[in-house]
């Protein structure tokens, strides 16, 4: 069996493991986020959302480094450098700490002067918000000091760690839904502090896995001198695609709570639920699928790589899509269905962030061999640049009077702006071709669309909304999509690959019938 080959099983493997992990914790979600919305209310929730957002906003200290961390323990696995794995990884765990101390000094200066001064919260919940903002801080320190373990687990390929550890923390989301309706103290309070304690359980039994699995896990801390400043050089320029990203995503959860309060925010917060939960699919698949983009590049296969970057993009929008036109078609009945008390702008968000997310999808593959190249200085300054411009065109349009779903407006055209830029880009960077990259994956996936909307378009304005008709609209959506993947979307060679995987499905199950 040739290596390609074998990679490619592994890569299938993981993202099957990957799956059993997202649709346990995805059903486990989608039942707590309802119980959740309904014991804290819309304004609780709501407040859950944003000032978690206002956290998460410290991932500009660390998501440039830990795309650092990531990067250079896939690449020296792809060269099989063991002892340089080492350094690397010990490295990475003195950094961590002392980004918790950097992220501890913001949070409890500027953060903490933020949320109390500038934020939109209602003054009899000030005190309530305070408790779940030092809650989640130290929730957020904890996830900074298991990264490196994290991506080991990445790194090695050892999804099924994932999928195993998945079945304690669904457990545990179970718990909460069910200990936050006999609270014993404020809600909401309660509510933020289940959370710690069950991401603290979660992982620390990362930690504990890592340590007994991987031999450059059991390395004490270090601040190697030239590591940390190869590491600090790459994240460097990182940064800046880090911040932007960071500004879009969560700045502009700011940027409607600035102009319009809790209460939209709750729509936006249950919208980026919905997107988590359908987006997953496509993590998971894309989470298996960068170790080997790298280690290809690390070892010199560029051939491969190429290969993997646009049938990964193409795989990645397919798989997002069949998800995302079910929901497109259905989502007021979703809802209601899910949450029974929808908050108003909901509908639109679920559908405009999906959007954003089917164009987002493309861009994974080309961020993550750009990465692999370690030369991202002209790339980032141009991709982050555009990306920054996200919050101040958002913050522009709802001053004049825009409704809050132009942030998402905004998001979804500066993403495809971006999506060209990384391709030009990467045509020096790496030598691919940007015209066969708009050819089979832009006007590939534009043209699955366009013929994948046809049927349940009509369906659904022939049928009033009711159960049956949901689930008529769900089938025509899924099977429209898949036909016009296979028909449309797939060349010869694809197509006689699906027939035979087809075929060779089939006679098993008669077989095993037998």
């Amino acid at each position: 069996m040739s290596e390609i080959s074998t990679n490619n099983k592994r890569i299938a493997k993981n993202t099957l493991l990957l799956y059993f992990r997202m649709m346990l914790l995805m059903l486990v979600s989608l039942y707590t986020s309802r119980v959740n919305l309904n014991a804290l209310g819309v304004d609780n929730f709501g407040i859950f959302a944003v000032v978690g957002g206002l956290v998460s906003m410290f991932h500009i200290v660390s998501s440039a480094l830990t795309g650092s961390i990531n990067r250079f323990l896939t690449f020296e696995l792809g060269r099989e450098d063991y002892s340089r794995l080492k350094r690397v990884f010990a490295t990475a765990c003195g950094i961590q700490y002392f980004l918790v101390l950097i992220v501890a000094i913001l949070a409890e200066t500027i953060g903490l002067w933020f949320l109390n001064n500038k934020m939109v919260i209602p003054p009899d919940r000030i005190y309530a918000a305070n408790w779940v903002y030092q809650l989640s801080v130290l929730s957020f320190c904890l996830d900074l000091l298991t990264i490196p373990y994290t991506s080991a687990i990445i790194a090695r390929e050892k999804m099924s760690a994932f999928a195993y550890i998945s079945i304690l923390q669904a457990v545990g989301k179970l718990l909460i839904a069910y200990l936050i309706m006999i609270s014993p103290i404020d809600r909401l309070i309660w509510f933020a502090a289940l959370l710690l304690v069950n991401s603290t359980i979660i992982r620390l039994i990362y930690i504990i896995y890592c340590k007994r699995h991987f031999e450059e896990c059991r390395t004490n801390i270090s601040f190697d001198p030239e590591m940390r400043r190869e590491m600090f050089g790459f994240a460097g320029w990182n940064f800046i695609g880090t911040i932007a990203a960071i500004m879009r995503d969560y700045g502009g959860n700011i940027v409607i709570n600035l102009f319009f309060g809790p209460t939209v925010n709750a729509a936006r917060g249950i919208a980026g639920q919905v997107n988590g939960a359908v987006s997953s699919f496509v993590d998971n698949f894309q989470t298996a699928l960068k170790p080997q983009i790298t280690k290809s590049y690390a070892s010199g296969n560029y051939d491969y790589m190429f290969d993997l970057i646009f049938q990964g993009a193409r795989l990645s929008y397919y798989i997002l899509l069949i998800l995302v036109m079910p929901i497109v078609f259905n989502v007021h009945y979703i809802l209601q269905l899910w949450l029974g008390q929808v908050p108003e702008h909901t509908e639109i968000f679920v559908i405009l962030i999906l959007v954003f997310s089917l164009s987002e999808s493309l861009s994974n593959p080309l961020i993550t061999a750009m990465l692999a190249t370690g030369n991202i200085k002209k790339f980032q300054i141009v991709v982050g640049g555009l990306n920054l411009l996200n919050v101040p065109m958002s913050y522009l349009i709802l001053r004049l009077g825009g409704a809050p779903e132009f942030v998402i407006v905004v998001a979804i055209v500066i993403s495809i702006m971006c999506e060209l830029s990384r391709a030009i880009l990467l045509r020096k960077l790496i030598n691919l071709s940007v015209r066969q990259f708009i050819q089979k994956v832009y006007i590939n996936v534009i043209s699955v669309t366009l013929v994948a909307l046809v049927a349940p378009l009509f369906v659904s304005r022939e049928m009033n909304e009711t159960f049956l008709s949901f689930i008529l609209i769900s089938i025509v959506s899924v099977v429209s999509t898949l036909l016009s993947i296979l028909y449309v979307g797939c060349n010869n060679k694809e197509r006689l690959y699906v027939y035979m995987k087809a075929k060779y499905v089939i006679n098993k199950w008669k077989r095993i019938k037998k």
